[in-house]
């Protein structure tokens, strides 16, 4: 993790370790979430300061951000892949769906309007398989 945050250019501090240490435990929360689990572990912190780590670690390409309508900003580590999302409509769960085609972008749209595609995001939308069963009792 030292030589990770070092490699992008990044200090290593006490913060920024307990970040990346929360998202391996925690992956897809948000700032208020990483804090709590901070404080949790004895960890002081604020929010504002959570907020300004995850945007330099975000920077330096060390986590992804992801910003799923209706909700705050997310962050991950999984980092080194083309992946996309599944968020369940009822308890904003998220999770990690694998590309079918593996490399970036995986969608090719009819017309690029001049722009160098690099990415495309893919959110899918329904039920996590807990709310699912949920609803159906």
């Amino acid at each position: 993790m030292d030589q990770e945050l070092r490699d992008a250019g990044l200090r290593v501090t006490e913060g920024r370790r307990r970040v990346l240490e929360s998202l391996e435990l925690i992956p897809h929360s948000d700032a208020e979430s990483i804090h709590r689990h901070m404080v949790s572990k004895n960890t002081s912190s604020s929010v504002q300061s959570v907020h300004n780590v995850l945007n330099d670690l975000a920077a330096a390409g060390i986590i992804r951000r992801i910003e799923p309508a209706g909700s705050p900003a997310r962050y991950e580590r999984r980092v080194a892949d083309n992946h996309h999302h599944a968020v369940c409509t009822n308890c904003n769960a998220i999770s990690d769906v694998d590309c079918v085609v593996g490399h970036a972008p995986c969608l090719t749209p009819s017309d690029t309007a001049g722009f160098v595609l690099q990415s495309a995001e893919v959110v899918f939308w329904g039920l996590c398989a807990e709310c699912a069963t949920a609803s159906q009792e």
